[in-house]
């Protein structure tokens, strides 16, 4: 200890559900959670919301517009779902316009196991060309500056360590008028939905969890990461701190879901 530290100096932590742990140990636990359940992760997507995860995504896609040779950089996407949908969109656009290049897809998550999944999937699906994956941390991905049309990221930013540090990055990638995307569980603004959700949240999704996906604690974990995720104005602060522009937010549900747009100006 040097003589200018403080005895009690704490060691940095960081939510983990409602759990305080340290900084450090966060991304280990985040990542064990997904392992865990990558094989069912979208098969309890489909069961928790009543399939109303499909309407949500299908809002953000057409928000995104997607066209030929867009370049899209999907976050925390590791079983695929975003940029599938984003390549099937921009190759119906594609046919209508002949001669257009190909869209493109980079998919980055830091669990091998959602990589995996999502890998079988486009494979499953002839999705062969056009769609990478790379297993990377949100705050530092391996992309060139200003490289990237569009930046997605999809009920993975609450489970990031550094959130302000990934929304720098997304500012980072994209080009001078690249869109940003994020699609996450919200707040609810409506107060007679706000006490029923709470309820399903902690009463029945543990559950499912561990009928489904064998999981109760992961599947407690993501709904105490819900509540404490910041609230639709906080967020939009945040992106805009980040170097992002014109932050829009479109509540889903109720607020139950929200869907965050800025650009890189």
């Amino acid at each position: 200890m040097t003589p200018h530290e403080p005895e009690n100096r704490q060691e940095e932590t960081s939510d983990f559900g409602f759990r305080r742990v340290a900084t450090a140990a966060k991304p280990k636990l985040v990542n064990d959670v997904f392992a865990r359940v990558a094989t069912r992760y979208d098969l309890m997507n489909d069961l928790m919301s009543a399939g109303v995860h499909r309407l949500w995504k299908r809002a953000l896609i057409d928000h995104l517009d997607p066209r030929p040779g867009m370049r899209l950089l999907d976050v925390a996407g590791g079983t695929g779902d975003i940029a599938l949908r984003f390549l099937a969109r921009a190759d119906k656009v594609a046919r209508a316009r002949p001669g257009k290049a190909p869209a493109q897809a980079i998919v980055c998550d830091r669990n091998a196991d959602m990589l995996r999944v999502g890998r079988g999937r486009a494979v499953d699906r002839g999705r062969l060309q056009n769609i990478a994956w790379t297993e990377a941390e949100a705050e530092a991905l391996p992309i060139a500056p200003a490289s990237m049309d569009a930046y997605t990221i999809s009920f993975g930013l609450r489970n990031v360590t550094g959130i302000d540090g990934a929304l720098r990055e997304a500012a980072r990638v994209l080009k001078p008028g690249g869109h940003f995307l994020c699609l996450e569980f919200s707040h609810v603004v409506l107060p007679a939905l706000a006490e029923l959700y709470e309820a399903y949240s902690f009463r029945v999704i543990p559950l499912l969890g561990q009928w489904v996906a064998k999981d109760r604690e992961a599947y407690r974990y993501l709904v105490e990461s819900i509540r404490r995720f910041p609230a639709q104005e906080a967020l939009g602060e945040r992106i805009h701190a980040a170097g992002l522009e014109r932050v829009r937010v479109r509540n889903l549900s109720g607020g139950i879901a929200a869907i965050h747009s800025a650009w890189r100006l």
